[in-house]
Parts: structure tokens; C-alpha cells; sequence
């Protein structure tokens, strides 16, 4: 895979939830959420001020983040699900 997001855009790869509640129950597909937790794949070089100063990313390749639910746009890539956002979506770093 080669892509490169622009701007303030993160390219993410989500972590798949366990299957597997608290209390030792199975939690079948039909009822699971999707996962609010991912792996950053790629991030841009940051947005640009007016003034056209670079405001530089917080988050890196490989950091593990939580981000909000209905956060960017999915998209297929090489067989594989990435949700592309902006870093704005992004709550946290883990």
C-alpha cells in the first residue's frame, strides 16, 4: 500500500474488539460495536495557518488511539478496512 494522507489526516487501521465480555460470555458479530480503538498506518504533514506556518501532527505511525464514533470516512484499500480522519477526531493517545 502507498498513500499518503494531506494535511491534518490520519489514515487508521481499526483494532478488532474481543470476543469475549467481562464475565466470560461470547459476544456474537450480530451485536458487537465497532471498535473505537485503532493503529495509526499514515499521518500527513499538518495543517497550514494563513500565515502559512505548518502546525505540526501529535500523533505518529504505530501509536494506538481512540478516536470518536462516526469519526472519518472508511475505505477499502489492498483488501484491508482504513477510516481516513482528521486529527481533530482523535480523543487520545493510548
Amino acid at each position: 500500500m502507498n498513500i499518503r494522507p494531506l494535511q491534518d489526516r490520519v489514515i487508521v487501521e481499526r483494532i478488532e474488539a474481543m470476543e469475549k465480555s467481562a464475565g466470560g460470555l461470547f459476544i456474537p458479530d450480530s451485536a458487537k460495536e465497532k471498535p473505537q480503538e485503532g493503529k495509526v498506518i499514515a499521518v500527513g504533514k499538518g495543517k497550514r495557518r494563513e500565515d502559512g506556518t505548518l502546525i505540526s501532527m501529535d500523533v505518529k505511525k504505530g501509536d494506538r488511539i481512540l478516536f470518536s464514533k462516526y469519526a472519518g470516512s472508511d475505505v477499502t484499500l489492498d483488501e484491508k478496512e482504513f477510516i481516513i480522519m482528521r486529527e481533530e477526531d482523535i480523543l487520545g493517545i493510548l
